[in-house]
């Protein structure tokens, strides 16, 4: 089955199409590092983490290039190091945070699991690109100096706004503008502005003498345009027409669709005289936690730092993003955590044995393959793990199927379980004892002979034992044998009792 991908500028499902299959390019929106990343952060690099594993299983690892980017200047970044180090000169205050965010940006995803990208691109680095882009735009007349600032002409560009799926007239009415006399339109936007003393400062475009720093959006064009593309130059679509300036997937939050992935969009077409950036355009839904909107306000503000300091596996989290397809909602639980948890602890028993070499399951890849399917990927999981148990299938079925779940897990980001123990970990995130999986086990063998016995007295007591202990049982038919199963798992205070 061939990969499919929903692209938001289509607005459709559509065959993925490489532009050059000898190097697949998709770039990611990466993180302004200003504070801790959070849960919706982790959203983005999770999603695009599995494409970019699923198109490496796909065109092979050498031949895939994953951009993402690393935001160091912006506004945020500035006001943020005044807060933290107010003794510090600015330019040492900025220098300072936006090391140690990045630093920790790096170990918290590092403890999800996700593959670090091709490149990794800093803002800072690619000054001289934006500089360049700024002036193609002047010279294109797509963009015009005022008063020390630079700004993009939003209507020198009929179909601005394609993106969105908004008129221009629409985007008006409904958008918080900066209303500044020097505009020339209400929706023109900052490619360059001036740089206030004790701020990053570099030579201006377009002769400006007073030194400036780069807009937002000009960043994401001149990283994306500088890594996907003039350092590959020369590639050619399937009918060897030059694609100048194009690379094939562009992705981030769904929040970023308008105004940046908008006003990336019109920089790059428009300094380059092309009529794509990006082949697709793919967008993450948003994330709520508990039923409502992120909010500090709120008190539910959740990082990824704060759950890894209380003792949730990075694991739990990477597999808790992908229980919910990558373009819906999600409402981030803790239910839904310790469900995760055990769903892992669960297919963990069937990982024993050798690794077989690009064994995955066709109906797994078939799920991925349909953009990104992994409630149906993780449904196929399941059953290949039912497969892997199975008592009347050969050793070498069993074998395979257990590959498959091992080769399946890691495709989508969860590999090595072997030192996963989930009841250990909600213990400690419940601050309570963890029991002895032994003894657990030993009493559930003794309670199911005594069943097989008929003794139920004894039975029962042994149930009751294990629940004073916080283990709660189920018994199930096995659809093979027609034998009574037993699985377990703790209840923890608080864990259950959640919507």
């Amino acid at each position: 089955m061939m990969l499919t991908l929903y692209n938001t500028l289509t607005r459709r499902k559509q065959a993925f199409v490489p532009i050059d299959p000898g190097n697949v390019r998709m770039y990611v929106c990466g993180p302004t590092v200003y504070n801790f990343a959070h849960i919706g952060n982790a959203r983005p690099i999770i999603v695009f983490d599995l494409l970019f594993r699923l198109l490496r299983h796909l065109y092979g690892p050498e031949h895939v290039t994953y951009a993402r980017n690393i935001t160091d200047v912006d506004d945020k970044i500035n006001a943020r190091a005044g807060e933290l180090y107010p003794d510090l000169p600015p330019i040492e205050a900025i220098r300072r945070l936006t090391q140690e965010t990045t630093e920790q940006f790096h170990q918290d995803i590092g403890a999800l699991g996700v593959l670090p990208p091709t490149v990794e691109p800093r803002a800072t680095e690619t000054i001289g690109e934006m500089r360049a882009l700024i002036e193609a735009l002047v010279a294109r007349g797509h963009a015009y100096v005022a008063n020390e600032h630079v700004l993009f002409d939003v209507s020198s560009m009929p179909d601005y706004g394609r993106l969105a799926n908004r008129s221009l007239e629409e985007m008006e009415a409904g958008a918080r503008v900066d209303v500044a006399p020097y505009k020339k339109g209400p929706m023109d936007f900052v490619l360059w502005k001036p740089s206030p003393a004790g701020v990053p400062a570099w030579d201006s475009p377009c002769g400006i003498a007073a030194k400036g720093r780069p807009g937002w959006h000009i960043e994401c064009s001149a990283m994306a345009d500088k890594f996907l593309w003039q350092l590959a130059k020369g590639t050619l679509s399937a009918n060897g027409l030059a694609q100048p300036h194009v690379f094939d997937i562009h992705g981030g939050g769904i929040d970023l669709v308008f105004p940046h992935h908008e006003n990336e969009i019109a920089q790059t077409r428009c300094s380059h005289d092309t009529e794509a950036m990006a082949s697709v355009w793919m967008h993450n839904g948003f994330l709520q936690v508990e039923g409502e909107k992120m909010s500090k306000s709120v008190g539910n503000f959740v990082t990824i730092r704060e759950l890894l300091d209380a003792g949730w596996d990075g694991r739990v989290l990477h597999f808790t993003m992908l229980k919910t397809h990558y373009r819906q909602p999600i409402n981030w639980t803790r239910k839904g955590m310790v469900e995760a948890a055990l769903e892992l602890n669960s297919l963990r028993q069937y990982l024993a044995g050798p690794r077989l070499a690009d064994e995955h399951g066709e109906a797994f890849i078939a799920a991925l393959n349909d953009d990104l399917n992994t409630p149906g990927a993780i449904a196929e999981l399941h059953r290949m793990a039912r497969a892997a148990h199975d008592p009347a299938a050969a050793e070498p079925t069993i074998a395979k199927a257990r590959a498959r779940v091992a080769n399946a897990l890691a495709l989508i980001g969860v590999d090595d379980l072997t030192d996963f123990d989930a009841n250990a970990m909600l213990a400690k995130v419940a601050g309570q004892t963890a029991v002895d999986q032994d003894t657990v086990r030993r009493l559930i063998s003794a309670r199911s002979a005594a069943r097989k016995q008929r003794d139920f007295a004894t039975a029962d007591g042994i149930r009751d034992r294990l629940a004073t202990m916080g283990v709660q049982l189920k018994d199930a038919k096995d659809p093979v044998s027609g034998d009574i199963v037993t699985t377990w798992e703790v209840r923890f205070d608080g864990f259950h009792d959640e919507p």
